[in-house]
């Protein structure tokens, strides 16, 4: 049913086609047909037409088409080679796995694949794998490692080494000189002039300064070290003073893993501004984008993202519960479960040290909990052996399960191979050694997690924002209420479609028009439905 105001003028004139009986719900799917409202015997009709010469009715509202491919912003696309404006986010410790960046890139998706705190063994066999599965479009994850800048460097080596073009760079809380370094690498001018930059990176970023050094061109200071270390020419340093860091920057709201549980209608409007100033300051050619992560989990706040101008989507928690995620079917089960109040900060393992905290789920483990004891100690105690008898015991016995000693000699050996400068500080800094045996826990949590130990189930780390618990509740009667249904490409085009159907409602809304029938109108559809509505 049709809810329409009385005698409204009409805005012109239409030409009918199509099904003229087709409930509305059924023609706001149709989302490549143009919609018009019109009067049939003393009833408000939706009818599909366009504006010809034949047969002609007048109407009072209309919805324009929307396909999937013109949401967001068209350019980043083409740039990026996708069919959809649609990211899959990279998470940590191949839970982006090499399937699902596989997955999304065959689909017309951009997948990431998780490369944070794993060897770079296991990197470069995902790229080779990657590479090997066939031409689509995907890209790796790129760490801020403040605690470890041999490891960043070493990271940029390798993905310089096999020719990855595309990097997702998170937790950035200032610029590197290995970021710097491979945004510049092969900088050029084509043959019309144009400066082309091989290598893409997309930041996402949770604070406006963070986002002014991603939009501004790379730091001169970093520029010259890279001439005098014979990575860069003079002239290209000189170009790569008018290319803007990352071209396209994901405003990361209230989201799973690193976040500052930003609100998204405030912080994306804010950067979006940002943009707008960058762009007219330096005049780009590779015009600068926005997009947004954190909390796009359903058809609405996809649809809500897109009005408020976002280029692109990026979704995580989501992904996570899919079965394409390299984590474990318990994890997944618990991801299922999960309502949007199960949400808690814990400190980061990363940066334990400078207390940036990760959001995590709280329900079903005793993680965050025990991580928050672990910082408390770290700030009130100056070494290992100063711990009081009675915590280290209680340490030993519920969270570490072995003597703090031995946890010691295990993340020294560690680290003797990763990065031996840890070592070597921890022998003269006895609180950085306090601050390494606690990070082994905070290391080992998730890989508990994706592994699926179970004796280890209470101290799962699982990075996940709330909107995992607004999936859920979208989700709720439908095939994607079942686990072992959920793949992230029915997911993303449920999204991507529902978004897209609400768009068009949302037209109506605004002439005044309104559907009986809105609940259902972003309501998951199987997979076959979709294509035929797409196609």
């Amino acid at each position: 049913m049709i809810i329409a105001p009385k005698n409204k003028a009409p805005f012109g004139l239409f030409s009918p086609s199509g099904d003229e009986n087709a409930p509305p719900l059924e023609l706001l799917r149709q989302i490549t047909l143009p919609l018009f409202v019109t009067e049939q015997g003393g009833k408000t009709v939706l009818l599909p037409g366009a504006t010809g010469h034949e047969n002609l009715l007048p109407f009072t509202a209309m919805v324009t088409p929307a396909p999937l491919s013109s949401l967001g912003d068209a350019n980043f696309c083409r740039d990026h080679h996708l069919l959809y404006p649609y990211v899959g986010g990279s998470m940590a410790k191949g839970i982006s796995s090499v399937a699902m960046a596989k997955a999304f890139g065959e689909a017309g998706m951009l997948g990431f694949f998780g490369a944070a705190g794993l060897p770079l063994a296991t990197v470069e066999a995902a790229i080779s794998e990657l590479k090997a599965a066939g031409d689509f479009p995907f890209g790796c994850n790129l760490i801020h490692s403040p605690h470890e800048p041999e490891l960043e460097n070493a990271l940029v080596d390798l993905y310089l080494r096999h020719g990855i073009k595309l990097i997702e760079a998170s937790a950035f809380l200032a610029l590197t000189l290995p970021l710097v370094r491979y945004r510049t690498h092969g900088i050029h001018r084509d043959a019309d002039g144009r400066i082309i930059t091989p290598n893409r990176i997309i930041a996402k970023i949770s604070r406006e300064e963070v986002a002014a050094r991603f939009f501004a061109p790379p730091p001169e200071k970093f520029l010259h070290q890279l001439v005098e270390a014979g990575e860069l020419t003079a002239q290209q340093a000189e170009w790569a003073t008018q290319i803007p860091m990352a071209q396209d920057v994901t405003a990361e709201a209230d989201s799973g893993g690193h976040t500052d549980n930003r609100p998204a209608l405030s912080l994306l409007p804010t950067i979006l501004s940002q943009r707008a100033q960058f762009q007219a300051q330096y005049n780009y050619e590779q015009t600068l984008r926005v997009g947004l992560g954190g909390g796009i989990a359903t058809p609405a706040s996809a649809a809500a993202a897109l009005s408020l101008g976002a280029a692109y989507l990026v979704t995580g928690s989501v992904n996570q519960a899919c079965s394409e995620a390299g984590t474990c079917d318990e994890v997944r089960q618990l991801l299922a479960e999960t309502r949007q109040a199960d949400i808690t900060m814990a400190p980061s393992g990363d940066m334990f040290e400078m207390g940036v905290n990760v959001q995590v789920l709280k329900r079903g483990t005793m993680f965050s909990m025990r991580a928050a004891k672990l910082y408390e100690l770290y700030r009130a105690y100056p070494s290992l052996d100063a711990l009081p008898a009675e915590e280290r015991a209680k340490l030993e016995k519920t969270v570490f399960r072995a003597p703090l000693s031995e946890i010691w000699e295990a993340t020294r050996a560690y680290f003797a191979q990763r990065d031996p400068r840890q070592v070597e500080r921890a022998s003269t800094d006895p609180k950085h050694q306090l601050a390494l045996v606690f990070r082994w826990y905070l290391g080992q949590s998730p890989v508990w997690a994706s592994s699926g130990e179970s004796s280890r189930r209470i101290d799962y780390q699982i990075w996940c924002g709330p909107a995992m618990g607004a999936f859920n509740e979208w989700s709720k009667g439908s095939f994607l209420e079942n686990v072992a249904r959920r793949q992230v490409v029915p997911v993303a085009l449920n999204i991507l479609f529902g978004a897209a159907v609400l768009l068009r409602a949302n037209q109506l809304a605004l002439q005044g028009i309104y559907l009986s029938a809105a609940d259902k109108l972003s309501e998951p559809l199987e997979i076959a439905q979709i294509k035929e509505y797409l196609h």
